[in-house]
C-alpha cells in the first residue's frame, strides 16, 4: 500500500496562523510587548517563503550552475547579515558583516560541496533540488552557532578586560590569555546543534523528517537522510564556529600582543 500525499489549501494554513495570534494574545495578557514581533515574524516568514517558492520553482526548471551559485550567495549574504544583527557589540568597519558572513560561507558551502559530491551524488552535481534545501538547512544553524560564539566571545572580553591585560602584562601571549575565552565562546556556540542531536528522535521529530514522512515517504528512509543531514549540520557548526571565534579573538587583539578593545562598537 502507497501512502498517498496530504495536500493543503489556504483554510488550512490559515487555522494554523490562529496559534500564532494566540501567542499575541498571551502576550497582551501577560504585558511581554511581544505582540508585534509575533505579528511581523510571522508575515516575514510567509513571504519569505512565499518567494522562495517561485525562486525555486524557476531554479528547477533552469538547472543552471550560475543561478544556483547566485541563490547560494544571496542566502549567505542574508545570514550574514542576521549574524550581524544578533551581536550587542559589533567588530568596527566590515569586519562587523564581514567576519560571520565570511564564516558561514566557508563553513555552509564546504558542509554542501562535500555532501554533493558523496552521499547525495546528484546529476549535475550542482541541481538546485538538492544544493538548496541542503544549504538551507546547514545554514539556518550554523548561523545559530556562529552567532551565539561572537556573542560570547566579545561579552566575554569586555567583562575580563582587567584579566586579559594583567596576563598580556606578565609576558602571556594573545593566545594564552584568550584561550579561556575562545574555549567558552566555541563551547557555548555548539550547544545548540549538541542539544538538537541529543533530543532527536525521543523529545523532538526534526522538521525535515517529520515532513519526509507526512508525504509519504517511509519512516525509515526519512529517518536516513535526518541523520545525514543532523551529522552535515553538526560539522557545517563546528568549522563556523572555531573559524569565527579565533578570527574574531585574533581581531580583538595585534602583533603586540595588546588588547584592542576599541575594534569593537556597543548598539
Amino acid at each position: 500500500m502507497t501512502a498517498s500525499y496530504i495536500t493543503l489549501d489556504w483554510i488550512d494554513l490559515a487555522l494554523a496562523a490562529t496559534l500564532v495570534l494566540v501567542n499575541g494574545l498571551l502576550s497582551l495578557w501577560l504585558r511581554l510587548g511581544m505582540e508585534r514581533q509575533f505579528l511581523i515574524a510571522a508575515l516575514r516568514m510567509c513571504v519569505q517563503l512565499g518567494l522562495m517558492g517561485l525562486v525555486l520553482k524557476t531554479l528547477f526548471a533552469l538547472v543552471s550552475p550560475w543561478l544556483t551559485a547566485l541563490a547560494v550567495l544571496v542566502m549567505v549574504l542574508f545570514a550574514g547579515r542576521e549574524i550581524m544583527a544578533r551581536q550587542e557589540r559589533r567588530f568596527q568597519g566590515p569586519w562587523a558583516y564581514g567576519l560571520g558572513t565570511g564564516s558561514v560561507l566557508f563553513a555552509g558551502t564546504l558542509v554542501m560541496l562535500f555532501a554533493l559530491a558523496t552521499q547525495i551524488q546528484a546529476d549535475p552535481w550542482y541541481h538546485p533540488r538538492y544544493a538548496i534545501p541542503l544549504l538551507g538547512m546547514i545554514l539556518g544553524n550554523t548561523m545559530t552557532g556562529i552567532a551565539v560564539g561572537l556573542n560570547t566571545l566579545t561579552e566575554r572580553v569586555a567583562r575580563d578586560k582587567a584579566a586579559i591585560e594583567t596576563m598580556l602584562a606578565l609576558g602571556e601571549t594573545r593566545r594564552a590569555a584568550f584561550r579561556p575565552l575562545v574555549q567558552n565562546a566555541v563551547r557555548n556556540g555548539l550547544i545548540p546543534i549538541v542539544n538538537a542531536m541529543s533530543a532527536a528522535g525521543v523529545v523532538s521529530l526534526p522538521g525535515m523528517m517529520t515532513g519526509q514522512i507526512l508525504s509519504g515517504v517511509e519512516p525509515i528512509e526519512a529517518i536516513k537522510y535526518q541523520i545525514l543531514v543532523m551529522f552535515l549540520i553538526a560539522g557545517g557548526t563546528g568549522l563556523g564556529v572555531v573559524l569565527a571565534v579565533h578570527t574574531g579573538a585574533a581581531r580583538l587583539s595585534d602583533a603586540r600582543h595588546r588588547l584592542r578593545l576599541d575594534r569593537l562598537e556597543v548598539e
